[in-house]
């Protein structure tokens, strides 16, 4: 490879790369940053407006870097000081959809690493090597980082991924970050360890590629129509030279120039070529050319595209771009959106989607053909969190009988994207359907935008109880069944009754929860209405159950990097229930009750110590298993179910750290089907299960009972 220092001697001309058709400059210094030629930084951060191609470009050197790609590839006709050496290729975790600490997870899947916490992936990544050499990871488009747009997302992987990685001297770094982001990102590192590639800058212009680029749009032998202009050999080029001219070598002009040939070569009719007014030079020029060639306002060319540019995820189910079109608009656009999709179709791009569970009206999406384009739209919207809160409104009343089950995939899970640029967010989260419903991954990150001081108690709720649904990828209903344990936990009764309302299938309804500090055992029990003594209760934990003996994670946990496994749960909000039990409850004298008896340490309000004189041993704290109340009796009295009244109730369980099963017995051993799964942020210390199929369980803060609901045979039970 010639030296970046060193003008290579001018012997042939090369071929251009055959994907990105230019660049030379700023791939040597890509390939010489790949091959650590001395003086070359180690750290490398691409930046450029959207549309300069740095995307693109980033992807013509990977090519180059990958050992299988580089063998269809003819690169002895390449200018030699843009190939990089034949070395392994470098890890790409690709950020778009993703949240810091997921990044973190791909690239902790990707080498292997042994790390639990998210702290303990970049100090291993620090120790790792690869056969001898320094990790090299390229990260690209961490301008989509994030599953919601308005949080801020690509400033977190700079600050919580990139600069922890540019810190570590084994790590070789490529990174395509935003611009407002790359020159912070550049100063917290040492003097010359950086490198800022800005496509903007003068010294990466490259109008040779940028008229090459627009020569092979126009070539109808890469799919361009025979016109006049395009089959003559000396009109294409010379229009193409016109076209690059026209869009400079700044900001968005790759974008501008695909634009211009798209609409040129979608409408060529009255285009003249030697006219440079209908060329245009920049996104904003391109729309607005677009529609005057097409005899249109361009307000209407922005008015159709808004709800794309203001669209969370992939884009808009088409249905839906016409109802949130005329929100934004705050007019009824039927009849332009109905003769306006050729006006918007070089903006536009249909995108596919397969599978189960898609519904039909959402197989095909509609977005835009660059993030650029969005970005032109947008800032030509004078009140961008009014147009939010109207399509919110619009999303709202797409909700059947405003049942959240029923609502479509993208009203369900992005209209928190929507209300949080409103600045509405707040308002919506007080629905414990959407919270059962609606996508965790997308609803946690725009709540976690929220200032904490905005959220109202559900919220908080939700928020706490969020890197449990996320962590464990729950279906909606075992969503449910943990959002309405969480509102019984946090003294919000109503909002459990309302999810138990419409949500009819939960696997259990919780009775109570009592917040108790050091709970260590738990046992179901009867309290005998006879003062006689009988046989004292064991508060060790039942044999009956089998138990995993070793810690081990959620059973719904996916191997492979969860949408937030690095988040470990943050510890709950003091629940607003009084934080001592409840006061004691009068024991009939008519029947035996069913209680729950719990091991807790001395001291503990209600409980009844083992030993009065010894306040370093433990006490035995007795409730009414259907309410929680407080029970003064003597645990004397309490007996525990026999192993024959387990052995043939309904229902039997196994644990592990994090989760119970709750199976119903067959009528043969290894018949049992799996009832259904509670899991737990936090481990459980106690377990037990009543005859009648009330759940009792114990963390270090709290305990709780839980009424086993069977599904019906042949349901499937929650993962």
């Amino acid at each position: 490879m010639t030296s970046p220092t060193q003008a290579p001697e001018q012997t042939k001309a090369h071929e251009p790369h055959p994907y990105i058709g230019g660049r030379n400059a700023a791939l040597s210094a890509l390939a010489a940053w790949r091959m650590e030629w001395p003086g070359a930084p180690r750290v490398v951060i691409l930046t450029g407006s959207p549309g300069t191609g740095c995307s693109r470009l980033l992807t013509g050197f990977l090519m180059l870097c990958d050992p299988e790609h580089r063998k269809g590839l003819e690169l002895d006709a390449l200018d030699p000081a843009t190939v990089p050496p034949d070395l392994p290729a470098p890890a790409v975790p690709s950020v778009a959809g993703l949240t810091a600490a997921q990044t973190l997870w791909l690239l902790a899947d990707h080498y292997g690493l042994a790390a639990r916490r998210t702290a303990d992936i970049v100090p291993e990544l620090g120790q790792l090597r690869s056969s001898g050499q320094p990790v090299t990871i390229v990260v690209p488009d961490v301008d989509r980082a994030g599953p919601v747009r308005g949080t801020g997302e690509p400033a977190r992987v700079v600050r919580d991924v990139l600069k922890p990685l540019a810190a570590l001297d084994s790590v070789r770094l490529l990174a395509d970050v935003p611009r407002e982001l790359a020159a912070g990102f550049a100063e917290s590192l040492p003097p010359g360890v950086a490198q800022i590639i800005d496509l903007d800058a003068p010294e990466w212009a490259d109008p040779e590629g940028l008229a090459l680029q627009a020569e092979t749009l126009l070539d109808p032998h890469f799919g361009a129509p025979e016109l006049p202009f395009t089959i003559d050999l000396d009109a294409r080029r010379a229009l193409a030279e016109a076209i690059a001219r026209r869009a400079g070598d700044g900001a968005g002009s790759r974008l501008t120039v695909q634009l211009a040939v798209q609409s040129i070569l979608m409408h060529p009719e009255g285009f003249d070529p030697a006219d440079a007014d209908h060329l245009p030079g920049s996104v904003d020029e391109a729309l607005d050319l677009h529609a005057r060639r097409l005899g249109a306002h361009p307000r209407i060319l922005r008015q159709i595209l808004a709800p794309l540019a203001l669209a969370e995820g992939d884009g808009l189910p088409v249905h839906l771009l016409t109802p949130l079109a005329s929100a934004v608009a705050e007019r009824d656009l039927s009849e332009d959106m109905a003769r306006g999709m050729l006006l918007a179709a070089p903006f536009i791009r249909p995108v596919g989607r397969a599978g189960e569970g898609v519904p039909e009206d959402e197989r095909t999406l509609l977005g835009l053909q660059h993030p650029g384009i969005g970005e032109a739209v947008r800032a030509g919207i004078a009140d961008v969190p009014g147009a939010q809160a109207r399509i919110a409104i619009a999303l709202l009343e797409a909700v059947p009988d405003q049942d959240w089950a029923k609502a479509g995939t993208y009203v369900r899970d992005h209209i928190a994207g929507h209300t949080l640029e409103a600045g509405l967010l707040p308002q919506l989260l007080t629905d414990p359907g959407l919270f059962a419903h609606a996508d965790p991954v997308r609803l946690r990150a725009a709540v976690e935008a929220v200032p904490p001081e905005q959220l109202d108690a559900p919220a908080r709720t939700y928020l706490r109880t969020a890197p449990l649904l996320t962590r464990t990828q729950a279906p909606a209903t075992l969503r449910a069944a943990l959002l309405e344990t969480a509102f019984v936990e946090d003294g919000l009764p109503e909002y459990a009754a309302v999810l138990r309302r419409i949500v009819p299938a939960l696997p259990w309804h919780t009775l109570w929860s009592v917040p108790v500090a050091g709970a260590d055992a738990v046992t179901v029990g009867t309290l005998s209405p006879s003062v006689d003594p009988a046989p004292s209760v064991d508060p060790a934990p039942s044999p009956s159950p089998s138990v995993d003996p070793a810690p081990s994670p959620s059973p719904s946990v996916d191997p492979a990097p969860a949408p937030s496994p690095s988040v470990d749960p943050a510890p709950a909000p003091s629940p607003s229930v009084d934080p001592a039990p409840a006061p004691p409850a009068a024991v009939s004298d008519g029947a035996a009750q069913a209680v729950a008896v719990s091991v807790v340490p001395y001291g503990t309000p209600g409980a009844s110590p083992l030993r009065a004189d010894d306040p370093t041993a433990a006490a035995v704290l007795v409730q009414d298993l259907a309410t929680g109340a407080v029970i003064d009796a003597d645990p004397a009295r309490i007996q525990r179910p026999s192993h024959g009244e387990r052995a043939t109730g309904a229902l039997g369980f196994s644990r592990g750290a994090d989760y119970v099963r709750v199976w119903r017995r067959g009528e043969q051993q290894g018949d049992e089907e799996i009832v259904t799964v509670l899991i737990s942020a936090t481990p459980f210390t106690g377990t037990d299960l009543s005859p009648d199929g009330i759940l009792l369980v114990a963390t270090e803060s709290s305990v709780k009972a839980l009424q086993i609901r069977p599904a019906q045979p042949g349901a499937h039970p929650a993962p």
